[in-house]
């Protein structure tokens, strides 16, 4: 029985943040059902990568049950509002104002269903001059600074997943838990606005407040920290690359004792962090001149010893290999999928049983049936 076993969950809901939210809230036992447009979310489309499903819509929408609805048709309109009459939880993150325009508009819905917890995700929020704006993950890590500071010195990168989407869809399901909780006090419910800007404007803090009131704008590094050094990445003997990472002074002199080079950590330039960042190009010199003596597992080895912390550069083979995953069986229309696990482990609850990842309209029969509408002619 999962924590959250007995709620019903309705999201109108297509591409990644809404459905980020909402699967969590299957993982957890809610009994979410997704209303996608008639021809599906066209998320389904993105590829054909995961044993010829979409890698992000298998990713998204385990456990969930799909009822297609054609929200421009009054029937299923109905259908639509008999949903939401016994939801306890409604997540849209339709264009903006589209909801509104269908009828569904959420202050209106609080206010007919007081205990409804309803949240909209969108690109920049319900107020503000680009309220109206469309938006997408990559649009968004463009405006909301993420890519001034992302890429390397010639120019600036996407981050290769759907940082924005994600970071939306941890937000909204964060306001979504906590507003259950207060319900379960007051028994009244909420309306959460959530928009991909916002929640990245919140993760670009650090960046905004050195360049706000510390004169001190980040710049795109590649595989360096903008403020702290040495932290990157080095090339060993063998051709391999090896990140690390020396987050104070005191990590800074137990390197250089590994290193046999403890004149180093006192040395004029070299002894604070602060210094080092300004001398960098001869920081990371000394230490990539030291990391080119040994192959990367010897330099593992050695920083290891040492309490430095290390990371290998890994690519996708890698990841696949990492000896570290931990792996979930997800069934899928094309047979069980083995996807990276959620990163919490909950001791000393029951396992979690992972859904299958529906069809397009694989529920709305037994849906209707079940609100005691009849099937689309």
């Amino acid at each position: 029985m999962g924590d959250l076993e007995g709620l019903t969950v309705v999201s109108v809901e297509h591409a990644v943040a809404a459905p980020y939210a909402s699967v969590k809230l299957a993982d957890a036992g809610a009994r979410v059902i997704k209303v996608e447009r008639p021809e599906g979310d066209f998320a389904r489309g993105y590829d054909r990568l995961a044993a010829g499903n979409s890698a992000y819509f298998v990713w998204l929408n385990r456990g969930k049950e799909s009822i297609a609805l054609d929200l421009k048709d009054e029937a299923d309109k109905a259908v639509l509002a008999a949903l939401i009459e016994k939801a306890d939880i409604l997540i849209q993150n339709l264009g903006p104002g589209v909801m509104e325009r269908l009828g569904f508009g959420i202050d209106a819905l609080i206010e007919r269903h007081p205990s409804l917890i309803a949240c909209s995700i969108s690109g920049y929020g319900s107020e503000g001059p680009r309220a109206s704006q469309k938006a997408y993950d990559l649009l968004i890590q463009a405006e909301s600074g993420l890519s001034a500071i992302n890429g390397t010195p010639e120019g600036p990168a996407r981050v290769g997943v759907s940082v924005c989407d994600i970071a939306a869809g941890m937000t909204a399901y964060q306001a979504i838990l906590e507003a259950l909780i207060g319900r379960a006090f007051n028994g009244k419910g909420r309306h959460i606005e959530v928009s991909l800007y916002h929640a990245m404007a919140d993760w670009m803090n650090v960046p905004y407040l050195q360049h706000r009131y510390g004169g001190k704008t980040p710049r795109r590094q590649g595989l360096q920290h903008p403020t702290i050094a040495p932290y990157g990445v080095f090339d060993c003997a063998d051709g391999k690359a090896l990140l690390l990472s020396v987050q104070n002074d005191r990590e800074w002199a137990t390197l250089c004792e590994a290193f046999g080079a403890q004149e180093m950590a006192k040395k004029q330039g070299f002894a604070t962090n602060d210094e080092r960042v300004r001398n960098r190009p001869e920081t990371d010199g000394f230490v990539a001149r030291e990391l080119a003596k040994r192959d990367r597992e010897a330099n593992i080895a050695l920083l290891t010893e040492a309490g430095i912390a290390i990371g290998r550069l890994s690519d996708m083979e890698d990841v696949v290999k990492h000896p570290q995953n931990r792996f979930v069986e997800v069934p899928t229309p094309t047979g069980s999928l083995q996807l990276l696990a959620p990163g919490a482990v909950v001791r000393g609850g029951q396992a979690v049983a992972y859904g299958k990842v529906p069809e397009t309209d694989e529920h709305g029969v037994s849906i209707r049936a079940e609100l005691g509408l009849s099937d689309r002619k």
